[in-house]
């Protein structure tokens, strides 16, 4: 009895396909990035030079640290108040999550440019601020534009609006969380608070990281309405600048270029962020994977 042997299948060459359309794009968009660096190099109305001594000048630093601090403490006040809401949101008391979502629709639904106007213009509707009894006399006063300068309208306003909007990215986190970890926690005897500090949050922080990000870099930008209140942050430091020597072009570059980086580097911190936060997920992915790979003893 001889063995039949299965017929030889004769390899091919792999030929590469073809991707005419591939190539075009590449020239098509070679032929643009030339074009622009060539206008870029030759168009003397971009002012380099200009740029370039402004670049590190004292009014545009100025101003670019003042637009970090409006940044930090308006997503400061943001991130605490976008828990508090989130949580009132969640919460079973009608009152607390009636007044969470008011607050939620009214700053979502008006521009932070608008609120930023009605914030530097507050003595138009109230004069004096003071602390005294609801509906009756007022022990303590003073005006309301010595009280709220352009610095506490501009922190006001952006902070109170980005409130709003963390509240909705907290909120999606804290919903992710499998709800059976609370009851587990809330079988151990652990109170809401801690089981909402202890639990739930540390799992929610790998949803809310990523937006959180986008946020901060959104909030960096979002500074530049503060121009309207006189607040001297990055773009209007270049704005009195270019008032007075009339390079426009060359200083709206130079703060551009300085919003451009300082994005990058807040970029890199949320990437950083977010694969801290990953961690446990990354973990898992390994230990699934080794577990998947048959051992050489076996």
């Amino acid at each position: 009895m001889t063995a039949i042997s299965a017929p030889r299948i004769q390899e091919e060459p792999v030929v590469p396909l073809r991707r005419p359309g591939r190539w075009v794009t590449y020239a098509v968009a070679a032929v643009l990035a030339a074009m622009f660096v060539h206008t870029l190099l030759t168009n003397k109305n971009f002012g380099w030079d200009i740029v370039g001594n402004y670049l590190g000048s004292g009014e545009i630093l100025a101003g670019l640290g003042k637009t970090i601090e409006l940044t930090v403490l308006a997503m400061a006040i943001g991130i605490v108040l976008g828990v508090v809401l989130a949580v009132m949101r969640l919460s079973a008391n009608p009152a607390m999550k009636g007044f969470a979502s008011l607050y939620i629709w009214f700053f979502r639904g008006t521009p932070v440019f608008v609120q930023l106007l009605f914030w530097g213009y507050a003595s138009a509707l109230y004069p004096r601020l003071g602390i005294g009894i609801p509906f009756g006399p007022q022990f303590v006063s003073a005006p309301t534009n010595v009280l709220i300068t352009p610095f506490i309208a501009a922190i006001l306003g952006l902070g109170l609006n980005e409130g709003a909007y963390m509240a909705e990215v907290v909120r999606a986190g804290i919903l992710s969380v499998d709800r059976g970890q609370t009851e587990a926690a809330q079988a151990l005897g652990m109170s809401r608070l801690r089981t909402l500090r202890r639990v739930v949050l540390p799992q929610a922080m790998r949803v809310i990281i990523p937006p959180t990000g986008n946020q901060v870099i959104t909030m960096l930008k979002t500074t530049s309405l503060v121009s309207v209140l006189a607040f001297p942050e990055l773009l209007y430091s270049a704005q009195l600048v270019y008032s007075t020597n009339f390079k426009t072009i060359p200083l709206l570059i130079t703060a551009s270029l300085w919003y451009l980086l300082t994005t990058s580097v807040l970029n890199v911190g949320q990437h950083f962020l977010e694969r801290r936060f990953s961690r446990s997920e990354r973990g898992v992915s390994r230990r699934a994977a080794a577990a998947e790979i048959p051992s050489e003893g076996r």
